[in-house]
């Protein structure tokens, strides 16, 4: 496509920087950039109309970290980075709410919990909230960051639950909303974000990036950030990244719903929401993780047979025949050999803050201020 004199020099300008992907990454990171230095001139480029990985299909949760996930975590990564990786969602989340008010975007800590079954023993759940909620003090500024919560599980009408475990400084809020906000503010601040613009490869050059397209037409800018979480290995193949598919389901309305917050069970796999009156519901990759390790946006049978066995066994047995299932979709989420993001310099001119690991909503504002300082 041949570009107008125009063109060239207001959408098709040299840049600055020029950001790929608009999720919450990329747009916190163009935030972070332009706080840094007002005069940039930085362009946001995503090849969807909007933002399709993860950050727009979510299950809008604002988490830091299960108490069998993060147990978990401190045995499998070790305790230091286990704390580190809960200090930064926990910070991100402080952050969300000090840049938007939480009625704009629907932020509400209403509490978390996590469902557990008669495997794990209430001595043993005991020894893990007192093990981690010494560990987390310094995080959290809470004494009791987790507490056994077991006689919520009949006012919440909870199947197949044994115990549960309440974090109050947990929530949720709505995805699109702070998305949106997130646009608003870095447009008036001055950011170009272009959608529908699919980035082949980049081609380095002495003094700068040149950013071919599908579309016949490129971009140059002096520094590159990738910001496209799984679907960073369709440009950079040798990075360490594993696409993980979240499917979600979203019931009709639910009268007398009996139960508000957010919830996990099976160590994170499964997690849970209401949103006003309908429950919202995600999760069951462990049930197929090879299936599930695609970028296919579709929703697969087994996976919302077995989500729809969950609601109805385990969240809302005493609701049988008073619902249908209204939405369904799907998320793309980015893992790999560790949970801690990638955030890095990969030439003079290239950068990258990926993988998220599921925690995108909480991590990205973190994530993109240490992107943002590296590049300068």
């Amino acid at each position: 496509m041949n570009v107008s004199i125009w063109e060239k020099e207001t959408f098709f300008a040299h840049q600055d920087v020029v950001i790929v992907g608009s999720g919450f990454v990329g747009l916190w990171s163009a935030l972070y950039l332009k706080k840094r230095n007002p005069e940039r001139k930085i362009t946001v480029i995503d090849r969807g109309i909007i933002p399709t990985g993860a950050s727009t299909r979510n299950a809008g949760f604002a988490c830091f970290g299960s108490l069998s996930e993060l147990a978990w975590d401190a045995q499998t990564m070790g305790t230091d980075k286990m704390l580190s990786m809960v200090e930064m969602r926990f910070k991100g989340l402080e952050r969300i709410q000090k840049y938007f008010g939480k009625k704009s975007i629907d932020f509400d800590l209403c509490g978390g919990y996590e469902l557990y079954d008669g495997a794990t023993t209430p001595e043993k759940l005991k020894e893990n909230i007192d093990y981690l909620n010494s560990l987390l003090k310094p995080i959290t500024n809470a004494k009791k960051t987790y507490r056994l919560a077991d006689e919520k599980i009949g006012e919440f009408g909870f199947g197949k639950t044994a115990h549960l475990v309440e974090n109050k400084l947990e929530g949720y809020l709505h995805s699109g909303k702070l998305l949106q906000a997130l646009l608003q503010k870095v447009r008036r601040m001055g950011v170009s974000v272009l959608n529908g613009i699919e980035v082949t490869h980049f081609e380095p050059g002495d003094e700068k990036m040149v950013i071919r397209t599908a579309h016949h037409f490129h971009f140059t800018a002096s520094r590159v950030l990738l910001c496209t979480n799984a679907f960073t290995r369709e440009l950079l193949p040798e990075i360490d990244i594993v696409p993980a598919r979240g499917q979600v389901l979203l019931t009709s309305p639910i009268k007398n719903l009996p139960f508000n917050g957010t919830f996990h069970s099976d160590e994170g796999f499964y997690y849970f929401r209401n949103l006003g009156n309908c429950v919202l519901l995600g999760g069951a990759r462990n049930k197929a993780f090879e299936e599930e390790t695609t970028t296919e946006m579709d929703t697969s049978q087994r996976i919302q047979q077995e989500l729809e066995a969950y609601l109805a066994d385990v969240i809302l047995p005493q609701f049988q025949n008073q619902y249908i299932i209204e939405h369904r979709w799907s998320g793309i989420m980015a893992f790999g050999k560790e949970k801690t993001p990638i955030v890095k310099q990969l030439t003079p001119s290239l950068f990258c803050a990926v993988r998220m690991s599921g925690m995108g909503v909480a991590l990205a504002p973190v994530v993109a201020q240490q992107v943002a300082a590296l590049m300068d």
